[in-house]
């Protein structure tokens, strides 16, 4: 079966779904009629949506010194990146930007970006390697989109979504040779600024053989968690903590042992509904409690074909 036609297969939805999912406090998403399968999906949608520079000439950069003054000028702007950067410190994002790379071999490395107190921000098909602190931070902002990245030998976080931030998707992105690959949240102690927020769609994400963090929520609900593929996850693969509420559906396990608890270090259970996810290899996982209904529509691939769809599609060089 070609790629095309895998990534446009549907999960079948029924009235008896439909019926199951209410008793969960879970609503069923009706699929998208027209959306192509790597466009925008989940919580960036919301809010008015997310642009990044929309229609602003683009600009090619290939020194840290050009790519450090595009992403932090004022203003809508399509920052173009060609061959290996090497930053010194955290890149500064501002507002209305789209950050992307140019083929497949466009890398940030030695340290990452910086999204905070912004809005409107979109990073697509870069590699991002070796880098001292985190791959991206997003703090105090809102609208953003991580996708068809790729994200390996990091010190600390890969994706880390914290500080009252909201309305962000990760999607089509790969995960490879790191441990901390996904925090949202970073303290059980900031409810006054995270409660109602931290609002994030990971969706066909490829874990291969990282450690935890696939995400680890604190706060956030609901979270939607779907269609990734989970291979040789070493650690745990989602743990719902500390008033999280984490969707966990058509997601594609393969030997990992724990793919989903409760609970995690210090952190108190939040709660987790698991649902149409296919396992081989690995534990069943730990669900509980109930989460918020998802706002928006979105096309759910049957879980079986997922492992096929997002090692085909996932990653730099496939948009």
């Amino acid at each position: 079966m070609s790629r095309t036609s895998l990534l446009n297969r549907r999960a079948p939805w029924s009235a008896a779904l439909v019926v199951a999912l209410a008793v969960t406090g879970v609503a069923a998403a009706a699929p998208a009629a027209s959306a192509a399968p790597f466009d925008l999906a989940g919580w960036a949608t919301q809010g008015g949506g997310t642009t990044g520079g929309g229609g602003a000439t683009p600009v090619t950069v290939s020194t840290a010194a050009a790519f450090t003054a595009a992403v932090k000028a004022s203003g809508p702007a399509v920052v173009r990146v060609t061959g290996t950067i090497a930053l010194s410190g955290m890149a500064a994002v501002s507002s209305d930007k789209t950050i992307i790379g140019v083929g497949s071999g466009a890398t940030i490395t030695g340290h990452g970006l910086n999204i905070s107190r912004s809005a409107n921000v979109i990073v697509r098909n870069l590699n991002f390697r070796n880098w001292a602190d985190d791959a991206i931070n997003v703090q105090y902002s809102t609208r953003v989109w991580i996708d068809h990245n790729s994200f390996a030998s990091g010190k600390d976080g890969a994706v880390d979504v914290k500080r009252a931030s909201d309305l962000v998707t990760v999607s089509w992105n790969k995960f490879s040779s790191h441990d901390k690959t996904m925090l949202l949240g970073h303290s059980d102690d900031n409810g006054g600024e995270d409660r109602g927020k931290l609002r994030v769609t990971y969706h066909h994400n490829f874990f291969d053989g990282t450690g935890q963090r696939h995400p680890r929520v604190r706060f956030g609900n609901p979270v939607h968690v779907y269609n990734n593929y989970y291979g040789g996850v070493t650690g745990y693969g989602v743990a719902s903590t500390k008033e999280g509420g984490v969707l966990v559906e058509g997601n594609f396990f393969e030997n990992t042992e724990d793919p989903f608890h409760l609970g995690e270090g210090s952190s108190p259970a939040g709660t987790l509904v698991a649902r149409n996810n296919h396992f081989v290899g690995s534990g069943s996982g730990q669900a509980g409690g109930s989460v918020k209904s998802i706002p928006y529509s979105y096309q759910l691939d049957r879980a079986s074909d997922v492992k096929t769809i997002v090692r085909n599609g996932a990653g730099p060089g496939r948009i």
